[in-house]
This record gives structure tokens, sequence and C-alpha cells, in this order.
């Protein structure tokens, strides 16, 4: 856990500072609104491994750490392949390497998945993930000629388990979740699964040195890391990402701060004490994670907000200490700080329009837009990702955009656009098939609708927004699976 003295800590609050400590300004890093580049080929990530190594887990959240940057990512998963045109009910024995049938059809579907991911490439595509078990030298080699002949760069990800521990822990709780299982007993699934596993097993090759490639090996969720010729700028953010996360299910709450003056009065960003509603709501919220922790005999959360007033405001009543982060912050609105959309719109019209135009990029002069929030929250979505219990977040609305953007997939494009409510407690839990959503709606008296003012104006924009995605899953529904 960070501690105050950490580069990515601004610092601690304990549960009851004394009344002279400091509240710091408002005064973001200011930085360039610019998407990432590659000065080398496209990518392409090939999963290696056994089942229930948490190849899946690795692949989703690469996909979504790496859009969520910007990345156009994508996940080729062969076994949602053979799901959609087989169905999912093929028992242990069809994934058995003497079983010649079983094998060419799922060459077939290999092959088929890795035409789709190279016509997405000739598309556009960045990062394309191959994730299936490619577990033998032949495989990856058929794989790792198709993609360099169309110049696309390969990067083995290997996940290696032998920690029988691990692996039984990753087959019920991650298996019993798949598409595969969905209607199976329990004790079938296992066992069917298991069968599964020992028939991949007895003709399994680790990736080596002699296949001239670049390659990672994750060993034990993570214990131990080997890279071998890592390369360029994606590469390494790669390797960052997985120094700092693991396949283990956590849960992540988020919250907005409470009420504050200035959400009443409809003014941007500033420094504002809560209101009476606001402080009930941190009242309930203390309830809340009494009731989810204390009560049930479990270790409290780490607790993290920004700087502002307001947040640390709302976790107050929290016993527990709170670590702030300037990165946690609400965006910079610049000269229009103070201001309210309608006084935007009046004294800076060119300022309202430009915004409404593209409000991902749009930086408000002397201020920061979406991409800059995005770019200086890696760093916490680095450390959330390298916790193993639970944390909550309690930060600003753009803010808490873009980290349920991350988590819940989303892409750069829909982040301003996700409405999250005042007085609402987002739980987030990880999983390998996604991250599963609950949400806990606290009892607080309205005064005033919990919707920010930009949410009813951009409402038909999320409509049309919402619209197109439902089109792009459907398009893209061979890809991945998602929760939530």
């Amino acid at each position: 856990m960070p501690t105050a003295f950490s580069p990515l800590v601004d610092a601690v609050d304990h549960p009851h500072p004394p009344d002279h400590a400091s509240h710091s300004p408002h005064h973001p890093t200011q930085m360039r609104a610019q998407q990432p580049t590659f000065n080398t080929k496209k990518l392409c990530i090939v999963m290696v491994g056994l089942p229930a190594r948490g190849k899946t887990h690795i692949a989703q959240c690469l996909q979504r750490y790496l859009n969520w940057l910007g990345f156009k990512t994508a996940v080729f998963n062969v076994g949602n392949y053979r799901r959609m045109m087989l169905g999912g009910n093929q028992p242990a024995d069809f994934f058995d390497p003497e079983n010649q049938q079983g094998v060419r059809a799922r060459m077939e579907l290999a092959v088929e998945c890795m035409n789709d991911m190279v016509e997405w490439f000739s598309n556009g595509g960045l990062v394309g993930i191959y994730d299936a078990t490619n577990s033998t030298k032949i495989r990856r080699s058929m794989v790792k000629t198709r993609l360099e002949n169309v110049g696309v760069r390969v990067l083995f990800l290997e996940s290696l388990c032998t920690d029988p521990n691990i692996v039984e822990k990753n087959i019920i709780e991650t298996k019993l979740r798949s598409p595969d299982y969905r209607h199976a007993d329990p004790e079938e699934a296992v066992s069917d699964f298991k069968k599964r596993i020992e028939l991949y097993n007895n003709s399994s090759e680790t990736v080596e040195d002699s296949e001239n490639t670049s390659y990672i090996k994750i060993v034990n969720v993570g214990r131990q890391m080997i890279l071998n010729d890592i390369q360029g700028f994606a590469q390494g953010k790669i390797v960052s990402f997985l120094l700092n996360s693991h396949i283990m299910a956590r849960s992540i709450y988020l919250s907005r701060h409470g009420e504050s003056e200035w959400n009443v009065t409809g003014q941007l960003g500033g420094d504002p004490k809560l209101t009476d509603r606001g402080r009930a709501y941190a009242q309930c919220l203390s309830k809340f994670i009494d009731a989810e922790f204390t009560k049930k005999g479990k270790e409290l959360p780490l607790v993290w907000t920004s700087q502002l007033q307001r947040t640390r405001q709302t976790v107050e009543h929290i016993p527990t200490m709170n670590v702030r982060w300037r990165a946690l912050n609400e965006i910079d609105a610049g000269i229009c700080e103070g201001m309210t959309y309608e006084s935007v719109a009046d004294k800076l019209p060119q300022v309202a329009r430009a915004r409404k135009h593209d409000k991902l990029k749009y930086r408000y002069p002397g201020g920061e837009s979406y991409v800059d929030v995005i770019t200086r929250l890696e760093p916490v979505i680095l450390e959330v990702e390298r916790q193993r219990g639970p944390v909550l977040i309690v930060a600003h609305n753009a803010v808490i955009r873009a980290i349920y953007a991350y988590f819940m997939g989303k892409s750069q494009e829909e982040c301003p656009y996700i409405d999250i409510p005042l007085h609402t407690v987002f739980r987030l839990t990880t999983r390998a098939y996604g991250a599963e959503e609950q949400l806990f709606p606290l009892e607080v008296a309205h005064t005033y609708q919990n919707k920010t003012p930009e949410s009813c104006d951009s409402s038909d924009e999320q409509a049309e927004r919402a619209n197109d995605n439902t089109v792009t899953q459907l398009e893209n529904g061979l890809h991945d699976t998602k929760i939530g």
C-alpha cells in the first residue's frame, strides 16, 4: 500500500486529523491531449498456456487497459468461435489430441478467428490479442508466420502455474462462470474441465528462446516474470501493466463526493464544502461501509480521495486512514472554473460549442480535457490493479467516469457520457470474463436532481451513442465476452 512517502500519493489522512490540517488547492498538472502512437509495426499478443491459467482474464485486462489509453485493441478468443459455431457443450474428449475430428474442427476455428483478426488489423486495429491455448511449437509457428507475413509484430504471453492451489482456485472461481459450463452441475463441470486440462497437458510445450520471438512468461499469477526481446513503446506499456496486475478477484467501490455547495449552484470545479445533504451522504456512506465490511468481520477497504475538501469530508466518518491523490482531483475547467454551463454558453459560446463538438479531446482554455484526466489517472489505475484487497475511491464526476470506463471496458469515446449520479456507490468486482457491477443508491433526501447539469444537455448524444455501441457490440460479438 502506498504511504505518505510514495511518489504516487500526495498525502495520507488519518481518521481524526488535527483541525489545522491544510487543504491543498486545486492545481492539477497541465498535460497535452495526445493520443498514443506507434513507431513500430502493429502488434499481436498471442496468449499461451493450459486452461485455468488466467489467460482470458489477462487478455481482457490488457484489452481494457490499452483501449482506455487510446490504443485500438480487440480480443479474438477462439473459444468464443467454438461456442458460436459448435455450441458450448463439447465434452473433454473433443480436446483430446488423439481425436482427429476434434483436432480438425479446432484448427478450422483457430484459422477462422485468425482471418478475422488479420482483417481487423487491415481496418485500423493496433493491438490484437489472440486468445487460445497455443500450447505447441507447431501451432505457435503457424500463428507467428501468418502474422509476420502481413506486417504484424508478435509477442507471446504465456501464463504458467506450478502451484496446484492456484490452478484449483482458478478452476472453481473462473470456469464455473465460463460460458462452457453455464448450465452444468458444478461438480460435473469441475470434473470435465480437469479432464480437458489433462488432455492439453499431454502435448503442451512452453515457449523457448529457440522460437526466435519476443515473449513474456508470467509464473504463478505474477510471482515471477520472464521477459525476452521486449521492443517498443506498446510492449513496454504491457510489461508495466503486467508487473502491477494479477488475476485474483476483488471489489472496487466508486463514489462521487456528497452534494457540494457548487453542485447546487451548478458551478464548475472549485473547492467548495459539502451541503447539509452532502454531509448526510457522508454518514450514509460510513454506515454502508460498516455494513459491507465491519459487520461481516472483514477489514475495512483502502480509502482514496482527491485533495479537495468535498471528497475528504465525504469519507471523514469512515474509521480508517484516507490516502489523498492529486491525480484524483476533478477535471480542471481552466478559465471556466466557477462558471455554470449556462454562463459559459452565454459568455464563451465558442468554448461551449467546441466542447460539445468533441467532449473527449476538448481542453478548457488553461485547463484539461478528458484525455488529460485519463492520462493522469494511469498511475492510480496501476496501483488499483496492484491491490489484492478492496479499495474505496471517492472522487469527482469526470474522474469516476474515467475509472468506471476502465473497469467496465468502455472506450475513451464513451467515457465523457457515462452517467455517475450523486449519492450512489458502484461496486465493481473483477472476474475473468469481465467486471460485475452492482449499484447501491444510498438514502438521502432529494433537494435537487442527482444528475449533473450536462447529463441532461447530452441525453440525445448519449442515446445516439448507445445505439451506435449496440450495433458495434453485435458486430463484435464473436470477439470477446463481457459481464456487466
